[in-house]
């Protein structure tokens, strides 16, 4: 095989959210950048995760409403009985991902940064060799590493992948829609993808180790949310653990906390455990960085153990959320052209799918006590916005932790439909250091679900107008 060798400043592998921004950037900048990437542009989140899921939530969401109005619906519609063709739905949600990994591409060549396809095997922290179709194998010699291979689907060693068992990867580009899917883990893939399917059609049962759903978030939050799932029809099976398939590989067999154990029959098995940081099958250990977990240790400039040797995004570890991993590559990329540069927000926003949605930023009542915080926190329902009952739910509330002593907004948290759109406004009021007295002197537009904003703060101060 025959083998080229470039070099460049920096070197991005990993084309996802974290990398591709990062090479953008660069490339802005005027700093000669390569960014290496084995699959698709666009990384998980563009092309098997982000994108494709929140597209299928969508076109089930339109099902499901539809479906609702082939019965009684208040607001006067009927329509026949719906059907919906699963390989058009696929197809359009492909669409969607062409055109947005395809905006990447684009956006790449246009700041002049090189793409070279094809999977990394790092040699040291400044040579990493290449494998293409096109150039044989590519030796690329750097001054500056950015590790941005972002993560992949955790395994279950009870539940092996292949045959009727899927991870998300697969789910978001069914053939058919299942007769009986069995969803493992309650975290927010399992929840958001199991709604997606029951609202196509199928039985769906989850299966959550923990005691509830979304354990990772507030309980009240997610109450909401398991009262939505119940009216859907979504069985919830909790403080289970998942032994494996029974002999017949039709049904998945678990165990309660007493030792009974039971058989969930199955079409097809999701396993939504959660995400681990791809450290494995690329050389990574030829550079012996230091470990957080299984994840890459970094400090506030997204510098790991090694010099000029840089990690972000998933592969750094928790958040895993394509916002952060964009925010630290920027931040990447202008260090690397000679600007000073610190990675510390205030929050980092965290939206849930699901139906409600559910979003967080900032500290919760119980993290702020945690961390040694005398606050207070108010909560305004849904049930009182106009614009919640407009749009036939009135589910779920706004909620605002803040200091005691000088109102300082340390917290967001809400749950209901449409309320990821409200992550915006969190995140600005606690970046920009907001007391409740900002946000409840300003005047927030009628109807809207941002009123409950300016309600829950109002609240707070002891004189709420509408509850």
């Amino acid at each position: 095989m025959s083998q080229t060798t470039k070099t460049t400043t920096l070197l991005v592998i990993g084309g996802g959210p974290g990398g591709y921004v990062a090479a953008i950037r660069a490339g802005q900048l005027g700093v000669p950048t390569i960014l290496v990437e084995g699959d698709r542009l666009g990384g998980t989140c563009l092309n098997i995760g982000c994108i494709p899921s929140k597209a299928l939530i969508h076109a089930a969401e339109e099902f499901d409403k539809a479906r609702h109005y082939a019965g009684q619906s208040a607001l006067g519609i009927s329509v026949s009985a719906p059907a919906i063709d699963i390989g058009r739905t696929v197809a359009w949600k492909d669409g969607i991902v062409g055109k947005l990994t395809g905006g990447v591409g684009a956006l790449l060549k246009k700041n002049g940064v090189q793409v070279v396809h094809g999977w990394a095997s790092l040699l040291d922290g400044k040579t990493v060799e290449v494998d293409t179709a096109d150039q044989g194998r590519v030796r690329i010699q750097c001054e500056h590493l950015l590790l941005a291979a972002g993560s992949e689907p955790t395994p279950l060693p009870s539940v092996p992948f292949g045959g009727i068992v899927v991870s998300s990867t697969e789910a978001l580009s069914p053939a058919d829609i299942p007769k009986k899917l069995v969803v493992v883990g309650g975290g927010y893939i399992g929840l958001e993808l199991g709604t997606v399917y029951r609202k196509l059609g199928a039985e769906v049962a989850v299966v959550e180790a923990q005691d509830r759903i979304l354990p990772t978030y507030d309980a009240e939050l997610t109450k909401p949310v398991a009262a939505a799932l119940a009216k859907l029809g979504v069985e919830l099976h909790l403080g289970r653990k998942v032994l494996g398939l029974n002999g017949a590989g039709n049904a998945v067999r678990v165990q309660d906390a007493s030792g009974a154990e039971t058989q969930l029959p199955a079409d097809r098995v999701l396993i939504a455990v959660g995400r681990r940081p791809r450290t494995q099958g690329w050389g990574l250990e030829n550079l012996q960085l230091d470990r957080k977990g299984n994840a890459l240790r970094i400090d506030d400039q997204c510098r790991t153990s090694m010099r000029d040797v840089w990690a972000i995004g998933d592969i750094a570890g928790e958040p895993m959320l394509a916002h952060r991993a964009m925010a630290q590559g920027e931040m990447v990329a202008e260090l690397v052209s000679g600007k000073r540069r610190h990675f510390q927000p205030a929050a980092i926003p965290a939206v849930c799918f699901t139906d409600p949605e559910v979003v967080v930023a900032g500290l919760s009542p119980a993290d702020a006590e945690a961390a040694g915080l005398d606050c207070l926190a108010a909560s305004f329902p849904f049930a009182a916005n106009g614009r919640a009952m407009t749009l036939e739910s009135t589910d779920g509330f706004v909620r605002v932790v803040a200091r005691r002593d000088n109102h300082l907004i340390v917290g967001w948290q809400a749950v209901g439909r449409g309320v990821s759109e409200l992550s915006t406004a969190f995140g600005q009021s606690l970046e920009m250091g907001a007391t409740l007295e900002d946000v409840a002197g300003t005047i927030h537009a009628h109807p809207t679900l941002g009123e409950a904003v300016q309600e829950a703060a109002l609240k707070a101060l002891g004189h709420a107008l509408h509850t």
